[in-house]
């Protein structure tokens, strides 16, 4: 049996509701010492939200970690909301809140979109991050979508097929764009259907179980923003992140990678590995997308430990 290598459940020591423009209500809590190591941690989808798990990632006794529900996930407010609503918004609130905590830098820990929206603010604003720590990489190109609409990659016998069979056959063509003229649609039970089938497809990648139900208003929300994003290119440019990786040469960094992730597959890190060579290289044999699996876990809390001391700052 392994060892679980997370740290206990930790409350949050503060919890903001943050105006940050444009209608935007931003959910952000901190948890550990008010001195100790900033972290920025980064939550995936796009449109995730953070969970109660992820706290766990973080030593309480060494990283002031804070949580940031992006523009219209969790419990972010307006939930779902799409209208200014981009990767360029998302990166200035990390600045600004960052700002309105009083932190000169901080550690950038991200996992899948998180590690894309990681890349996006270090690249713009170098000079505020310490370090980083990206984890089941996704640039947000084209190809890597059209690859998981596909079922391109490894995932379990079905579970594309099923996806595929949520719309109808004269549409299969453009997976994705069917997908989000019905999520994003005026029909509440079409959008509601679809987007169970939209989110079921990723459990099923990741190992979970299919929802027992009609998605929440989270899990519709999550959805929502997912169509948006992804039917854009996610708002970043052809070649823009690998290209940007030259503002982090100076910058300590780790890749941590599940080389059996069927969501963001190794060959996606691989390249941003070959562009910024600099950057550790932290395969781990077996392992899929999850972070708070024991393996992917333990690497990604080996890797923050050892980019903040790289950075020069003591942790403990």
């Amino acid at each position: 049996m392994s060892h679980d290598p997370l740290f206990p459940a930790a409350r949050p020591r503060l919890a903001r509701r943050m105006a940050v423009g444009d209608g935007h209500v931003l959910h952000v809590e901190e948890c550990g010492p008010a001195d100790g190591l900033p972290v920025l941690f980064l939550h995936g989808g796009p449109g995730s939200g953070c969970s109660l798990g992820q706290r766990r990632l973080f030593d309480p006794g060494r990283y002031r970690a804070i949580f940031v529900d992006q523009r219209g996930a969790g419990r972010s407010q307006p939930l779902g909301g799409l209208a200014a609503n981009t990767t360029a918004d998302l990166v200035a609130d990390l600045d600004d809140i960052r700002e309105a905590l009083g932190i000169p830098a901080w550690l950038v820990f991200g996992g899948s979109w998180g590690s894309l929206l990681g890349l996006a603010y270090a690249q713009l604003f170098p000079e505020r991050v310490l370090g980083l720590v990206l984890r089941g990489i996704f640039l947000g190109s084209r190809d890597e979508i059209d690859a998981y609409v596909r079922g391109d990659n490894a995932g379990p016998g079905g579970a594309h097929a099923a996806f595929a069979a949520a719309v109808p056959a004269a549409e299969r063509g453009d997976l994705l764009g069917a997908y989000a003229r019905r999520i994003l649609g005026d029909d509440p039970r079409v959008a509601g259907e679809t987007a169970a089938a939209w989110l079921n497809y990723e459990r099923a990648l990741i190992g979970d179980a299919p929802l027992a139900g009609p998605p929440d208003e989270r899990q519709l929300a999550k959805a929502r923003i997912q169509m948006h994003y992804l039917a854009r290119d996610c708002f970043v440019a052809p070649g823009q992140l690998l290209a940007g990786a030259e503002r982090l040469r100076h910058l300590p960094g780790a890749i941590v990678q599940g080389m059996a992730d069927p969501v963001c597959p190794p060959q996606v890190a691989r390249r941003l590995h070959h562009a910024w060579p600099e950057a550790t290289w932290v395969p781990v044999a077996g392992a899929g997308h999850a972070a708070l699996e024991p393996a992917m876990a333990r690497a990604c809390i080996r890797a923050l430990d050892w980019v903040a001391e790289a950075a020069g700052v003591r942790v403990g």
